[in-house]
């Protein structure tokens, strides 16, 4: 019967984990995706109106979904983590990173990103009390070495703009920062509750670019436009909605590690939509990204608990060490 109880729990909790790891790969999936779409419409729109575009969407598509599901608004506990985190995660970190990538190259600005899932994780294990898992701290290092070498591949050869650096590494504190407001948020709302007003904080912060959207909007061509929504609806509606389920099942530190095959999936997307083929350099790269988020991944062995009877009779069975001392 107790045997029973504890497999019927470890299959509930795979269960858990199984579905977390498909919410995940969703997200990867999509946000690599994003840096194709944000190539194919940048040349259009300006950093700041890209991103209030890409919310102003995402919102509409959430509201609607949420309404739908008549999931209501957030309790009052979950309001300062929702706002706290929309402004700076789907807000600043959205201009920044769009801003950024105008002065440096796209090799350059995955370097100095990258350095978020490490902040991540170093913010999780002090503020959200998750520790530092040797296997995790491991996999990460080895990860960020991967992506420094893809980086690099894919850097222009030129000398990076400071300002453009400084923009990457402010996107990268402010996706950190962002992720762990995000995460004990989740207890008190919904995945869909934190997203969707979550990416309103992050539209209204974005407002003063609503007038240079509409300008640049009427000049731009249908693809750009349609590439614009495309990333309002799925890296960004879709994909921040499975982040957020993902991670209020898991740690901050090991979603953020699994945020390292990012890289991997956009050299790949390059090579079949944009006819981008990778040197060995970008693979020797992403094969470390991928291997560091394998070892990121990895569980220790657990041990089984021992039943009470089982307990009780290897006690008995042990001599009384303090009668020993006493003979």
């Amino acid at each position: 019967m107790g045997t029973t109880a504890v497999e019927d729990g470890a299959g509930a909790a795979s269960g858990v984990n199984g579905r977390a790891v498909v919410a995940a790969a969703v997200t990867v999936m999509l946000w690599a995706s994003s840096f194709i779409a944000i190539r194919s419409s940048a040349a259009h729109f300006g950093p700041g109106a890209l991103a209030f575009g890409r919310l102003a969407v995402a919102s509409v598509v959430l509201s609607a979904i949420l309404q739908a599901r008549r999931g209501g608004f957030p309790p009052r506990e979950a309001w300062p983590g929702i706002v706290a985190s929309g402004v700076l995660w789907f807000g600043a970190y959205m201009i920044a990173l769009n801003w950024g990538e105008r002065h440096v190259d796209a090799g350059t600005a995955a370097m100095v990103v990258n350095v978020g899932p490490i902040l991540m994780a170093l913010l999780g294990g002090w503020l959200l009390k998750e520790g530092f898992p040797p296997r995790l701290m491991a996999g990460m290092a080895v990860s960020f070495v991967g992506a420094v070498v893809v980086g690099l591949s894919m850097s222009g050869g030129g000398e990076s703009s400071l300002v453009g650096v400084l923009l990457c590494l402010f996107a990268a504190l402010a996706y950190a920062v962002g992720v762990v407001l995000q995460k004990p948020t989740l207890k008190h709302a919904t995945p869909m509750q934190v997203t969707t007003f979550g990416a309103l904080a992050g539209a209204v912060t974005c407002l003063p670019f609503a007038g240079q959207l509409v300008s640049q909007v009427s000049r731009a061509p249908v693809p750009a436009t349609l590439q614009m929504v495309y990333l309002g609806v799925f890296p960004t509606a879709l994909a921040f909605t499975t982040w957020a389920y993902a991670v209020s099942r898991t740690t901050v530190g090991k979603m953020g590690a699994t945020t390292y095959a990012v890289p991997v999936l956009v050299v790949v997307m390059s090579w079949l939509f944009l006819g981008e083929v990778p040197g060995w350099l970008t693979l020797l790269g992403g094969l470390l990204c991928l291997s560091g988020v394998a070892v990121s991944r990895m569980r220790g062995k657990v041990q089984a608990p021992v039943p009470e009877a089982a307990r009780g009779s290897r006690a008995a069975a042990q001599p009384d060490a303090s009668a020993d001392s006493a003979r």
